[in-house]
C-alpha cells in the first residue's frame, strides 16, 4: 500500500499535524511519499521522500495551483490513498483533489481497522467503518487521532517541483479572532462540562469545583455551541489546547476532538455515569457517578480542608 501524505505549512512554519499524518503511514504499515508547499529551512524530520515546491512561489494558500500540483505527484506516485490533515487546508483542497481523481473521500477519520477507515457518528458516541469502491481513496484525519510513540527522527530526500500557473485566487492573509477572557492555557488545574451536565445551570456546579480546587473551569465544544459557556473557555481542537497539572472532565464522553485539545494533561480525573464512554481511556482515574451529586460532596471536601 502506497500513501501520499500532504502536509502543511503557514506564516512561515511547517505545521506539526504533518506528524499525524506519519503516524498514520506507520499504523497502516503504508509505504509513503510527502508533498509539501514550503520552505527547505522548514522539512519534517521523515526518511522519506518530500515532494517540495516553494511557498514563495505557489504561495501558502492556492488551492488551483496546489491541486495542480498535488495531481502532478499523484500520477508519478500512484498512492492508493491521498492523506491530509482534517484542517481548513485540508477542508478545501481534499474535496477538490478528490473530485479531479474521481476518487472517494472520507472525512474526520479517527482510526483504520482491518483495512478500512473508521469515522465518528452519532456525536461521536458510535464508530463506523468505511469501505470505498475507487482504485485512490482520499482521506483527512481528525487531529489528535494518531501520534507518533517517540519523538520524529529523520532526514527526508527533497525533490524540487514547479507550477506552471498562478490560479484565479489571491490570498490576502489570516483574520484571527480577538482574543479576550480567560486563557486556560496557563492554568494548572481546569474543570470542564460536557453535555453531561444536563442543563446550563449546572455549569455553576463545574465552577464551583474548579473554583475550590484554584483553577479554572472549561467546556467542551457542544456546550459552547448550545451558549452555556462563553467560546474562550472551549477545549478542543477549534477550541483551546491545554495541558494543566490537573484536568477534571465532568460529564464529557470523550470524542476525539475534545481529547486531542487535553489529552497532554499531567493527570486526568473523569466523572461520567457511563464506565465505558471513551474519556475512560486516556482518563487517570474514571469515577463513575451522577455529576450532580457527586460534585457538590467533593467540592464540599475540598473546601473544608
Amino acid at each position: 500500500m502506497k500513501t501520499l501524505l500532504v502536509a502543511e505549512y503557514r506564516e512561515g512554519k511547517l505545521q506539526g499535524g504533518v506528524y499525524d499524518l506519519i503516524a498514520f503511514a506507520n499504523k497502516v504499515g503504508a509505504e509513503s511519499a510527502m508533498f509539501l508547499v514550503g520552505s527547505d529551512g522548514e522539512l519534517p524530520k521523515y526518511e522519506g521522500t518530500v515532494y517540495l515546491a516553494d511557498v514563495a512561489a505557489c504561495g501558502e494558500y492556492n488551492p488551483d495551483v496546489h491541486k495542480q500540483l498535488l495531481l502532478e505527484i499523484i500520477a508519478k506516485v500512484k498512492p492508493d490513498m491521498v492523506i491530509f490533515c482534517h484542517s481548513s487546508y485540508g477542508w478545501d483542497l481534499a474535496p477538490r483533489v478528490a473530485n479531479a481523481l474521481k476518487a472517494g473521500q472520507v472525512s474526520e477519520v479517527v482510526d483504520f481497522v482491518d483495512g478500512l477507515p473508521v469515522v465518528p457518528v452519532c456525536n461521536s458516541k458510535l464508530r463506523r467503518k468505511v469501505a470505498v469502491t475507487t482504485a485512490t481513496t482520499v482521506l483527512t484525519l481528525q487531529a489528535g487521532a494518531f501520534s507518533l510513540a517517540d519523538d520524529p527522527t529523520g532526514t527526508p530526500t527533497v525533490e524540487k517541483i514547479s507550477a506552471g500557473g498562478t490560479g484565479r485566487i489571491e490570498f490576502a492573509g489570516y483574520e484571527y479572532a480577538e482574543k479576550g477572557g480567560v486563557d486556560l492555557t496557563k492554568a494548572a488545574v481546569i474543570v470542564s462540562a460536557g453535555r453531561g451536565i444536563g442543563k446550563p445551570e449546572n455549569i455553576a456546579i463545574v465552577a464551583g469545583l474548579a473554583k475550590a480546587l484554584k483553577g479554572e473551569y472549561g467546556a467542551s465544544r457542544p456546550v459552547v455551541d448550545a451558549e452555556w459557556a462563553e467560546h474562550n473557555r472551549q477545549v478542543g481542537t477549534t477550541g483551546q489546547t491545554v495541558s494543566p497539572k490537573l484536568y477534571v472532565a465532568c460529564g464529557i464522553s470523550g470524542a476525539i476532538q475534545h481529547l486531542a485539545g487535553m489529552k497532554k494533561s499531567e493527570f486526568i480525573v473523569a466523572i461520567n455515569t457511563d464506565k465505558d464512554a471513551p474519556i475512560g481511556e486516556v482518563a487517570d482515574v474514571l469515577v463513575v457517578a451522577d455529576l450532580k451529586q457527586f460534585i457538590p460532596v467533593l467540592t464540599e471536601k475540598i473546601e473544608a480542608m
